[in-house]
């Protein structure tokens, strides 16, 4: 039986690539369409997060064109989880399945057939996966290793070499709804829902048209918001640390006592000073890491929404 799908495409001053991503996104609905796969009313949505430049617009003129497109403008810039996020919960109760991915054309969308391959099976949840990171540079290839690593070791669940591309089913995305947290790292969030999951993998291309909007500044604080959103191992960590230096400094003082008695008490400026700035260092990273999670719990408390829509454009 074919299902109604729809394909969530977040968009942040993607102008250039949209073109070249409709048309691509086009073909392969189509092509499911014609065999049978997917249901003729199925569509792809582009979700523009306040872009400053004419993203919206050109979003406006394919759905115009096209009943095939569709199109969610958020309010204003909320950043991409956020607009994943809003697509995802825009069209959840329209189709059967959603697949995410990036609008840039990276993400082989061939792969949506091995996806809806195993959903056919029974998966709720398919990961696409890239098969390997050799178009990579040597320094984002190893950083990405051991970030997987990490997350694993504090007792995130994710999927390696897994970015937003993922198929998902009508009753993954009702669990994935009852999540009502602001600060959203999906790839930990969607592995929670549950259900059964499968991966596909697939050989990550590269970019269209455009810019990554994905700096190492925005990297590194994404991949912060992964670890603190879903770990409470970091403070835990810090405790143990404390405890750990305190028995130092218990042993520490030991040794300095015996030291004065049997008359063996050498001055040393070095010690004294190293011994200050480590402690004062380690102060400062644990008060940082608690004003990390404090700080979440201050943004979950005001509740404030995760997204504001202003226009929705969908023939359905």
């Amino acid at each position: 039986m074919a299902v109604r799908l729809y394909i969530v495409v977040p968009c942040y001053n993607e102008e250039e690539a949209l073109p070249l991503t409709a048309a691509r996104l086009r073909d392969k609905v189509q092509a499911l369409v014609a065999a049978g796969r997917v249901a003729p009313d199925s569509r792809v949505c582009f979700v523009n997060d306040g872009s400053t430049d004419a993203t919206w617009q050109v979003i406006s003129s394919l759905h115009e064109q096209d009943v095939l497109f569709s199109g969610i403008n958020l309010s204003r810039n909320r950043g991409h989880q956020n607009a994943l996020l809003a697509g995802l919960m825009t069209v959840k109760d329209r189709c059967d399945v959603t697949v995410s991915m990036d609008a840039d054309l990276q993400d082989d969308v061939d792969a949506i057939d091995a996806m809806l391959d195993k959903h056919a099976e029974g998966f709720d949840v398919v990961y696409g996966v890239r098969s390997s990171r050799h178009k990579d540079s040597v320094f984002k290839r190893s950083t990405a290793h051991f970030y997987y690593r990490l997350l694993h070791w504090l007792g995130v669940e994710s999927v390696s070499n897994h970015a937003d591309y993922r198929l998902m089913s009508r009753r993954a995305l009702d669990g994935l709804a009852q999540f009502d947290e602001v600060n959203l790292f999906l790839r930990g969030m969607v592995p929670l829902v549950g259900f059964p999951s499968a991966t596909v993998e697939y050989v990550r291309g590269e970019r269209v048209a455009g810019q990554s909007k994905y700096p190492l500044r925005k990297m590194l604080a994404f991949a912060i918001e992964g670890v603190t959103s879903l770990s409470v191992r970091p403070i835990r960590f810090v405790t143990k640390l404390g405890m750990l230096i305190l028995i130092l400094a218990v042993v520490v003082a030991v040794v300095f006592v015996a030291q004065f008695v049997l008359g063996m008490t050498v001055p040393g400026w070095a010690s004294t000073i190293v011994s200050i700035w480590a402690l004062g260092g380690l102060q400062l990273f644990a008060i940082g890491i608690i004003g990390e999670y404090v700080g979440k719990i201050y943004l979950e408390a005001k509740s404030r929404p995760r997204y504001i829509i202003q226009d929705v454009l969908d023939a359905s």
